[in-house]
């Protein structure tokens, strides 16, 4: 994918565009946010990284200008304010996504690809598949092994998005985001009691567990181990 990163913190903008492309990707930078909106509508990018406080034009004037001349590149918003009210002001904003920081590499590289794969193909995906474990989405069927597998609704979504991220691990705050539609987390176990549940369904009956945990970062579905 082709990433502009928007961030005024040299710093941190040179460490992104490195690791970006130790990645696979390629970056470019703006340190400001009138660079930034130029760029953003003289280039084709895949993505847009957005830090929320910058020079000469903020992030989210940014973002409103962009989605008021038509354009519509996903956008990841970063930010050190981290309310519910902020975060609801960035997504009214045009933003897709809202990291607070400070943030793991990991989940901004994990949500950066999650927004490229919007517009790309294979997000048109009908059926996701991780060894002999099926998700079709046109019948909400999911079998292993040939075997019929009865989820509740909730189960069904988380692991949907676990499969769409397959061999990524995915953080409990995008599980509370995407699967759950919470932008903040209630303290609550809810994750883990799904999680639980699921994997009681997917793996316990079978040789190999596909369902992993990644201790101090979230889960995983991959075939193979963790």
């Amino acid at each position: 994918m082709r990433v502009l990163v928007i961030e005024d913190d040299k710093e941190t903008a040179l460490f992104l565009q490195k690791s970006l492309k130790e990645n696979g990707h390629t970056a470019d930078l703006a340190h400001d946010g009138e660079a930034g909106l130029s760029l953003a509508n003289d280039g084709v990018y895949d993505v847009l990284i957005v830090d929320r406080m910058l020079p000469r034009l903020d992030g989210l004037s940014l973002i409103k200008s962009l989605r008021s001349e038509g354009n519509r590149t996903p956008v990841l918003i970063l930010s050190a304010l981290g309310e519910v009210d902020d975060r609801v002001k960035g997504l009214r904003a045009g933003g897709d996504d809202y990291l607070t920081k400070p943030y793991a590499y990991s989940e901004l590289l994990a949500r950066v690809e999650a927004l490229g794969r919007r517009t790309a193909p294979e997000e048109q995906q009908t059926r996701y598949s991780v060894g002999d474990l099926v998700l079709d989405r046109l019948s909400h069927r999911v079998t292993r092994g040939g075997e019929h597998i009865l989820l509740q609704p909730r189960e069904y979504r988380l692991l949907e998005y676990l499969m769409q991220h397959a061999g990524q691990v995915v953080t409990r705050t995008m599980l509370l985001e995407h699967v759950w539609d919470y932008h903040f987390d209630p303290q609550t176990n809810v994750i883990d009691v799904h999680v639980s549940r699921l994997r009681a369904k997917i793996d316990k009956n079978f040789e190999k567990p596909l369902l992993h945990t990644v201790r101090g970062s979230g889960y995983t579905i991959r075939d193979g181990p963790a």
